[in-house]
């Protein structure tokens, strides 16, 4: 079912609508306010309308910092679609409250409504992504999560070009009044049809102190190595995106030399790359929640930020002051655009899956915390973001300097989580693999536990068969391998990182056989999978060896589920051993050749005989080799 199925849905529609609503709402109001500011700043203060417009940012975000942990425990504590409707309806009245600071023309309570707004917002986040792993299957998370980002980036862009126009046109506060309230109207409507999602954990005492509750919450995040490493992406993501977004219009003023249409230009196509990467997310993980996809992310973030660096022209150099038609008109212009669409379009790539994955391995019980610390630590980064463009550029720097040092940050930075969780890189590795090298199709997947012990076993082709049916699997899989493959110093590092299981046979190393059966046993005892090649070595002829009866005595030690594979088009391949030793000719198929899995239902321990898994795992591949 594609991605957009979800959207005629009960169970995701009206959550969409409520979120999409709501970030619409929010950027219609910012910007109309800050637009106000700009152009009006003499009529409310002598502070410069630069110092208004950041003390707006700051007003907008300081609630993340005071209310994220509060939200997080109330999302937790309560059941969710009741929630969102309570938050949803104080939006309302929230908005009331800027239309009558919009009629007494009082700047105080304008700003006191954008506090308001980014509390509502700060309330509002970690229901909004705790509600998904509850309304969605696993299988649909990444799907729902690109759409939602997609959304929320189209919504953001949208409601910015509305404030900015509708504040433009004559009694325009009255204008935004009126749109903020009938949004805010619709958003309430859309909420009250979000099915009902339980609390996770009712019992919970709401810890009301925001000092000690969102220490507490950080606390939460780093219960988890891989779901901190991921919430520290997400922020940097947003440190990555703040420090762009908020150079867009003395970039697109100085270096393009365009009015005011072109900072809407710049911001349109920064926001339809990330829609575009964001919905492409699910088709590239093949509806799984594939990490492999951040690192490709974080190599496009890094490389487009340089070129854009590259194509900036010096200020001044294309003009000032130039209309959309003539800015268009310069080829480097373009380059521009693209550099930025494509930025957006790995920025897709990259926060997607590290927000399905935060919703996946959270504990339910925690899950809304841990994205109220995310939340947290996101405001954190995206504050030191504008501390840092605002220090640079006052420093002297250039807006294109600026972009250079994001790259290169970007780059450190993906090296050091990379390093930290190699899980990463082992699923880009293994994505390539089956979007490069080889194009794969899998059939019965189903049959894959989603949870409790199992042993995988299929004939072994090639020396890449662990890691095709690893990108197969939504679940790590640890693979019994011959110790000499763990020689090679890429394999080793991708078997390795999988926590694969080395063994010898008995006659070269005993006491390293005894040891692997000791560690699959402990491994099926902890509820994980592991992978068998039963034949006990890469066949060079095409036909499958016989089993060995290393299979059997582990069923006996563990009596677990056997669950039939087989491998199909994998034969004559660069790494199979056709026609004499593995990779002498490397692509001697070219790229993209059509593989499969072939996934049989699983076997109970009790009626498991050798000869008969061999039988199921040879009419699985059929005359396919």
């Amino acid at each position: 079912m594609s991605q957009f199925a979800l959207m005629r849905q009960r169970r995701f529609l009206p959550f969409f609508l409520t979120q999409f609503l709501g970030a619409f709402n929010d950027n219609v109001y910012k910007n109309a306010l800050v637009v106000l500011i700009t152009f009006h700043a003499v009529r409310y203060t002598e502070m410069s309308a630069g110092v208004l417009v950041n003390l707006a940012a700051g007003v907008f975000i300081l609630p993340f910092f005071l209310f994220s942990a509060t939200a997080g425990q109330l999302a937790d504590k309560y059941e969710k679609s009741a929630l969102m409707r309570g938050i949803k309806l104080a939006e309302v009245g929230i908005m009331g409250l800027a239309a009558a600071a919009f009629a007494l023309d009082s700047l105080g309570l304008m700003l006191a409504t954008l506090f308001l707004m980014g509390a509502q917002s700060a309330l509002f986040g970690p229901v909004k992504y705790a509600i998904l792993p509850q309304a969605l299957h696993e299988t649909e998370l990444v799907g729902g999560n690109a759409l939602v980002e997609s959304g929320t980036f189209v919504a953001i862009l949208i409601g910015t070009i509305a404030g900015g126009l509708l504040i433009a046109v004559p009694d325009g506060a009255l204008w935004v009044s009126g749109a903020v309230l009938v949004v805010a109207a619709l958003g309430y409507l859309a909420a009250r049809g979000i099915p009902r999602a339980d609390a996770a954990d009712p019992t919970l005492r709401i810890n009301w102190n925001p000092l000690t509750e969102t220490w507490r919450t950080i606390g939460f995040t780093r219960a988890s190595r891989t779901v901190f490493l991921s919430v520290l992406g997400i922020s940097w993501f947003w440190f990555y995106g703040a420090l762009f977004l908020s150079q867009f219009p003395g970039y697109a003023k100085t270096v393009l030399g365009g009015d005011e249409y072109a900072v809407t230009l710049l911001l349109a196509v920064f926001s339809i790359g990330i829609g575009l990467g964001s919905l492409l997310c699910e088709k590239l993980s093949g509806r799984h929640i594939e990490i492999g996809l951040v690192p490709f992310g974080s190599i496009g973030l890094t490389l487009f930020a340089l070129d854009l660096w590259w194509a900036s022209p010096a200020p001044g150099a294309l003009g000032e002051g130039l209309a959309i038609g003539a800015v268009l008109a310069e080829p480097l212009a373009w380059r521009v655009l693209f550099d930025l669409v494509m930025i957006g379009f790995f920025g897709g790539f990259f926060i997607v899956p590290l927000y399905a994955l935060i919703q996946s391995r959270s504990a339910p019980s925690h899950r809304s915390r841990i994205i109220a610390g995310n939340n947290i630590l996101n405001a954190l980064f995206m504050v030191v973001a504008a501390g840092l463009g605002a220090g640079l550029l006052a420093a002297g720097a250039s807006i294109a300097q600026l972009f250079l040092l994001t790259a290169i940050l970007n780059a450190c930075v993906a090296v050091y989580i990379y390093t930290l969780v190699p899980e990463f890189l082992l699923r880009f590795v293994v994505w390539l693999l089956v979007h490069t090298v080889y194009r794969l199709r899998v059939e019965g997947e189903v049959h894959i536990p989603e949870t409790g012990p199992a042993v995988i076993v299929a004939n072994h082709v090639s020396f890449v068969d662990a890691l095709v049916i690893m990108a197969a699997s939504r679940r790590p899989i640890r693979f019994v391998m011959d110790h000499q493959i763990f020689r090679w110093p890429l394999l080793s590092f991708l078997f390795r990182t999988s926590r694969a299981i080395p063994i010898a046979s008995a006659k070269e190393d005993p006491a390293m056989m005894e040891q692997a059966f000791d560690t699959v046993a402990e491994a099926l005892a902890a509820g994980e999978l592991v992978g068998l090649f039963p034949e006990g070595r890469i066949t060079d002829t095409g036909e499958m060896k016989p089993f060995r009866p290393g299979i059997k005595r582990i069923i006996e030690r563990s009596p677990v589920p056997v669950v039939p594979m087989a491998l199909r088009g994998l034969w004559g391949s660069t790494f199979s051993r056709k026609g004499g030793p593995a990779m002498r000719k490397p692509l001697r198929r070219g790229l993209f050749n059509r593989i499969a899995l072939v996934v049989g239902a699983p076997v109970a321990p009790e009626v498991l005989r050798i000869d008969a898994l061999q039988n199921t795992v040879a009419a699985l591949r059929g005359d396919q080799r």
